[in-house]
Formats: structure tokens, sequence, C-alpha cells
């Protein structure tokens, strides 16, 4: 790595998604003297994506968990560029984005990754993922939607079919989807929907191995597995989702299932830009990089977060978990790695810091691992902690203050006001 000096002038840094892993770079590196920074992002907006499912469900809005890039950034130091990245030329340090084009001395990629379907293109018609605040805006309305159908039909083998949902993937995602819509079921449709009072219907969470929430302790396996069932989810393991169409969900050893909704939870794969070479790709299209998160065979390009692989940790052969906490660290590590070239000292490699795994079911239930599953928290303490985590992880105070009032709501109400469908352009004259 070459180093730079102020007087040498700044160095033009371009970080490419503004997730965690590229928010946290960037904020560390705000105001400095050694490098020019822009930020890139398809959205104008950060947004807190392990709430996703919450917006989805009508129990928070989206700008309890989403803030203005521009206002993060103000008086800051940092430029931002709402744009979609098309190609990059790693030869001549440009990137090429859907309204023109940046010049680099160095290129971060924090652009994260997308919903895997595995290929099965019925699925990827036809089911509902959850990735982007606009995928938690397309659930909620379209589960509204198809309760408000379910309310009016006749046909109550059609209403059987329209109020039961399947959950695809059983990790935390999956998990706590299927808590809050059976919450939603439990306690919001018979006050909402008195015509529903005596419906059936079900919800099921699938998973094609033998647990739920597979990389945490086997006490977290069984009382997750026990809380979902306790609130109705049906749980349907060593299955795999093969087929969607029509309204029938189709099992990989043949069974079906009558349902109007898939909820698709069940993989991730990284975002892929044209003009990085397939030997710069690894397991589930991550970029492979060094333990400085230099990707392979590429001159001061780098990747960080659920984007890239390091297969260079000894605990982690096949690469680090696409978690928030490994995006966080990576995005801080990588930052001071910059600030030490530039002053010319000794770069140190990523080493993560596994702070544990946690995941909600419903409205008060909650398991937490810490400290690889040495110590194992349920019940109210474990409520405590995901609340604490999740609400300081926020990233302003305002988001804070409205999640956090949301959540009272919702806990001491069994209920939320924000069960309203809005459209907009295109789609005003849906429905």
């Amino acid at each position: 790595m070459t180093s730079i000096t102020p007087s040498s002038g700044k160095k033009k840094i371009v970080i490419v998604g503004g997730g965690f892993a590229g928010l946290n770079i960037a904020q560390q590196l705000y105001k400095n003297k050694y490098y020019e920074v822009t930020l890139v992002d398809k959205n104008n907006y950060n947004y807190f994506t392990p709430l996703l499912y919450q917006v989805a469900t009508s129990f928070l809005e989206p700008s309890s968990i989403s803030y203005p890039f521009r206002k993060l950034f103000r008086n800051k130091g940092l430029s931002f560029r709402m744009a979609a990245v098309t190609k990059v030329d790693p030869v001549a340090k440009i990137v090429y984005l859907n309204d023109g084009e940046l010049s680099y001395d160095y290129l971060i990629f924090a652009a994260g990754a997308s919903t895997n379907f595995y290929g099965i293109e019925s699925i990827k018609q036809n089911a509902i993922s959850l990735k982007e605040i606009d995928d938690a805006l397309y659930m909620r309305n379209s589960l509204i939607k198809t309760i408000e159908k379910a309310a009016i039909t006749t046909d109550s083998v059609e209403r059987q079919k329209l109020l039961t949902i399947v959950v695809a993937g059983g990790g935390p995602t999956g998990v706590e989807v299927a808590g809050m819509l059976a919450e939603m079921k439990n306690y919001i449709l018979k006050r909402d929907y008195p015509e529903l009072m005596n419906a059936r219907g079900k919800i099921y969470i699938v998973d094609g191995g033998p647990n739920l929430l597979a990389p945490m302790s086997d006490k977290t396996h069984k009382e997750t597995r026990q809380a979902l069932i306790e609130l109705g989810v049906e749980v349907k393991l060593n299955a795999r989702v093969s087929d969607f169409s029509n309204g029938v969900v189709t099992f990989a050893n043949g069974e079906t299932l009558e349902a109007k909704t898939l909820i698709w939870a069940a993989g991730i794969i990284a975002n892929t830009f044209e003009g990085i070479p397939a030997s710069s790709l690894g397991i589930g299209r991550r970029m492979i990089t060094d333990e400085y998160n230099r990707v392979k065979d590429l001159e001061d390009i780098y990747a960080i977060g659920d984007i890239s692989v390091q297969i260079t940790d000894p605990v982690y052969p096949q690469g680090h978990p696409q978690l928030a906490q490994v995006a966080i660290q990576m995005g801080r590590n990588t930052a001071k790695n910059f600030m030490a070239m530039a002053k010319g000292k000794a770069i140190k490699p990523f080493k993560y810091f596994d702070r544990g795994d946690m995941a909600i079911v419903g409205r008060h239930n909650a398991v937490v691992d810490l400290f690889k599953h040495k110590v194992h928290l349920s019940g109210f303490a474990a409520l405590f902690v995901w609340l604490f985590i999740h609400l300081i992880s926020l990233v302003n105070y305002n988001n804070k203050v409205k999640t956090l009032y949301n959540w009272a709501v919702a806990f001491l109400t069994r209920d939320q006001a924000l069960r309203m469908i809005f459209r907009g352009g295109e789609n005003r004259m849906d429905y």
C-alpha cells in the first residue's frame, strides 16, 4: 500500500453502498484531511435492516428505521450521490453510474446482498421477499389487501387459503416474521375484522434444516420452536419449498399446501457488478478478499460486509457470517486502516469479535446467545437485551424515540395504528 501525506493532496475514496458496512466506514472518515469521500447508494436514505419485518407487519413506520444520507452527512465533509452503479473499470479507476461516472483512487464495495431464489423462477415472481424498505411496504400492503379480500369472501375454502401464510426460511428474519404474524392473527384480526372471528387459516414456518435459528445453541432451537408453537405457528423442518404457483406451495418431497402468501426469507446472494472478474468472486458470488479486505486480483479495490468473503481467518474458513455486526466491524477496521495508511503507520488485519446472536419471537419472547453460545438468555432478560441492542443501533436519536414509542404502544396494547395502505405513482390505481 502507498502511504499518503497531506502534502500529496487528497485521494478520492468512493464507497458503494450505505448499509451497515458502508455507513460505518463513512462515519469513521468524517472531516479527515487525507481523503475526499463519496458515498454512492441507489436510495437517498440509510435503513436498519433487522427491523424491516416490523415495518412489513405494521408495527413500525418506515421513518422509524430510516434516515436521509444528506442529513446524516450535513457539515461532515462527505459527499453523497444517489445513483446505481452499472459498471467499474479497475484499470481506468472509474465507476460508471446510471447517471454519470466517478473517478477514484480507492473503491470500496459495501453493496451488500439481495434475495437468493436459488434459480426458482416461480418463487421469484410470486413470493414476497424482504430486503429493502420497498419490499417491506409491498409486503404490508399485500398482507392487508389479502385480509380485506378474506373478510368479504363467502367461500370458506377460499377464505382459508387467503389467510394461510407460509414463511420459508428459519433464520432470524423468518422466525421474527412468523412470530409477528402470529401476534397479529391472535390479537388484532379479531378486533379489526369481526367477519374473520371463526375463520380458519394458518401460519407456517418452513426450513430445510433440522432446527430454526441453526447457528444458535440447542437451548435456543428448542425454546424458539416451542414459543412459535404456543403462538399457533406450524413448524415444518427438513422441508424445502420448490415451487409457488397459483396459490399452491410445493415442497421438494412433492407435498403441497394451499396458501395465498409465501414470504421468502430463505437466503441471500451477494450483489455483483460488471467489471469485477470471475476470479475475484467466491462462495455466494461474494468478492474474495485478504485479511485487509482488499479484493483478490484487483488493485485499490476493497469489499466489506455481506458482499465480501474473507477466507484467511482460520476460525471462519468459509468466510464470516453475513451479519450486521460483521459488516459494522469490517467498516470500522477498514476506515482505521485507511487513516493508518495516510499517516504511514502499520495497518491491521480484520478480526471478527462475535458478540452473540439473538432473535425475538412474537411480542415478548426472545432468545440470546452470547460469547459463542457460552451464555444463553431467554425470557425478560433476553427481551431486554434484544430491545436495547436494536434501539441503540438505530442511526439517529429521532429513530430511537419513534421506535421506542411504537414498541411501548405495541407491547402495552398488543396493537398498533399503522395498518394503512398507501399507494403512489403508477400503483395508485391498483386494487
